[in-house]
């Protein structure tokens, strides 16, 4: 199956959906398939096996999860699964257990997240009572199989979500391990947003005359992206927040979200934006999902303006009231940039997406273009002439409102005694001064230096972050930390494995590791000196590659500013 083919589907109900999913929609507010899943669903309801392409963000987890709660025999007594999804990272495993269930509310389904950094005594204790459907990591799934808690042998379909990325954190063995735990006779689905050759191996091995799906970025994501005015602007790196705060004042959004790329960038900037009169609050792993869903909830409400965020915190993030993304920090992957932009422009809602780029990011900006197939323009950043004259029209806009309200009665005693002694123009004109001052408009922007734009082509531009080489010998950066892993080379470690078994255990990503460095028989990786211990407790009861593998802080370590010294 191709995305070319004629589908006149124009509504879930069409799709021959039971009943309750379709209600389960409505109340959500989902009308209309996307076209993943106006292609997928079908084959799926069917019980072909699937291999889905497409773009982050296009309502991959709908497309596989109404199959999956559609499939599943109600009422449903067994403990065992019937379905089990792996996905690459513990975020992605709450988002899709999530949505599953609120899909599967009327079903009663049973759904349960599995993943590692979480007290596991909870997960066996939902496994113990009976579970329809497991999302899991794959370390902590096969952690589960290893303990005898988590029995496949009733597993109807597996899904592999974002399998691209399970394979670049290190995951290949682990899924391998965990398919030969499962029925032969299984559904199987793999949904990537890329295909590389890994990917179709794995494809030949595991699934059977499967359909496949093969939407183009342009096409995936074309409903939503289309919709959102999309622009870049040109700022030195000290001077982002004061662009950031202008570019706000000027777009005025109803609520918006503010992606950086680490958890660091999200707490300075969220202390930055509140000392500048935002109401703001950060949104990263760092957080557990209490807290996260009231953040969520006060941007929902009106009760804050700001939302500054990571990309994984903000997976699967849909806010109505939500008008603007800014990319505080540019993405380093198009992808993310496509997924990030996602936020705004669904369900039909226009947007708009600002990216705030240093001279040397403009090789990603023009990266970004050719991947999605559309121009983000280069803009001049607004002058405190134009954010005075913004905050005027803004004051203006504030007292017509007023006028057209009912309320000013009470007013009148303050009034009519000043219009007896002065002109009353002039009485309005102090009254506005009054407000326009009362709302912190009046304080002078400071300066922004204009930047000329470095040539993407020069080649002074490709150094790493800090002008520094990452490689080993080097000093640990400022804000990180060098963990000691009692594994390496000799064990057939590799970077990814490092990667996929720090992401798979703890809250951080791929992007918050620093360098590793790999040797006979152990090996050196930096993460955030504020994620350290955490990283450490995390991997305590983990393997890598099978192995167990003491892990603590390098005994010795140098900073920028001081030498190694030597043991």
């Amino acid at each position: 199956m191709t995305a070319n083919m004629s589908q006149d589907v124009n509504g879930f109900a069409e799709l021959e959906l039971r009943p309750e999913l379709v209600k389960a929609l409505t109340r959500l507010g989902y009308e209309e398939p996307t076209p993943i899943q106006r292609l997928a669903i079908p084959p799926l309801l069917a019980g072909r096996d699937l291999v889905g392409q497409a773009a982050t963000g296009t309502g991959k987890t709908a497309a596989f999860s109404l199959p999956v709660l559609q499939r599943i025999p109600w009422p449903r007594t067994e403990a065992d699964p019937f379905a089990l999804v792996l996905v690459p990272t513990r975020e992605l495993a709450v988002q899709v257990s999530e949505a599953t269930h609120r899909y599967g509310h009327d079903l009663g389904a049973r759904v349960v997240p599995v993943y590692g950094g979480q007290p596991i005594g909870r997960q066996l204790g939902s496994l113990r009572r009976g579970v329809d459907v497991v999302v899991g990591t794959p370390g902590r799934v096969l952690d589960h199989i290893a303990r005898g808690t988590l029995r496949l042998g009733s597993l109807a379909m597996v899904v592999l979500d974002e399998a691209d990325e399970m394979l670049d954190m290190g995951f290949a063995e682990d899924i391998e391990a965990i398919l030969q735990e499962t029925p032969e006779n299984r559904q199987t689905l793999l949904f990537s947003a890329t295909m590389p050759a890994r990917i179709n191996g794995m494809v030949r091995r595991h699934l059977r005359e499967p359909d496949r799906i093969e939407l183009g970025k342009a096409e995936s994501t074309k409903d939503d992206v289309a919709l959102v005015r999309q622009s870049a602007y040109v700022v030195p790196r000290g001077h982002k927040p004061a662009a950031l705060g202008r570019v706000l004042d000027i777009e005025a959004p109803t609520a918006a979200v503010v992606f950086c790329r680490t958890r660091e960038a999200v707490d300075q900037l969220t202390e930055q934006l509140n000392g500048r009169g935002y109401r703001a609050e950060g949104l990263h792993g760092g957080m557990d999902q209490g807290q996260r869903d009231r953040v969520v909830g006060r941007l929902r409400t009106g009760t804050l303006d700001l939302v500054v965020a990571t990309d994984l915190a903000a997976r699967g993030l849909d806010i109505e009231q939500l008008t603007h993304v800014v990319n505080y920090d540019v993405p380093s992957a198009p992808e993310s940039y496509v997924h990030r932009v996602g936020r705004v422009g669904r369900a039909g809602r226009e947007g708009v997406a600002i990216t705030l780029a240093e001279p040397r990011e403009l090789r990603m900006i023009k990266t970004i273009e050719r991947v999605t197939g559309r121009r983000i323009p280069v803009q001049t950043l607004p002058t405190v002439a134009d954010l005075r004259s913004r905050r005027l029209e803004l004051t203006r806009a504030a007292l017509r409102e007023s006028l057209l309200e009912d309320g000013l009665e009470r007013f009148r005693a303050v009034v009519e005694p000043l219009a007896e002694e002065f002109d009353l123009v002039e009485v309005a004109l102090a009254a506005v001064k009054l407000a326009h001052e009362a709302s912190g408009a009046a304080n002078d922007e400071e300066d922004i230096p204009e930047v000329a734009p470095v040539d993407p082509d020069d080649r002074a531009g490709r150094r790493s972050p800090g002008g520094r080489d990452r490689r080993g010998g080097k000093p640990v950066r400022e804000g990180m930390t060098r963990l000691y892993v009692g594994t390496g080379r000799s064990a057939g470690i590799r970077p990814q494995d490092l990667v996929g078994a720090i992401a798979g255990e703890s809250r951080l990503t791929g992007r918050d590791i620093g360098a590793i460095e790999i040797a006979d028989r152990f090996s050196l990786v930096e993460v955030p000196e504020t994620a350290a211990d955490e990283v450490i407790a995390a991997l305590k009861g983990s393997s890598i590659k099978g192995r167990r593998a003491i892990v603590r802080r390098e005994r010795y370590q140098s900073s920028p500013r001081t030498k190694p010294r030597r043991g």
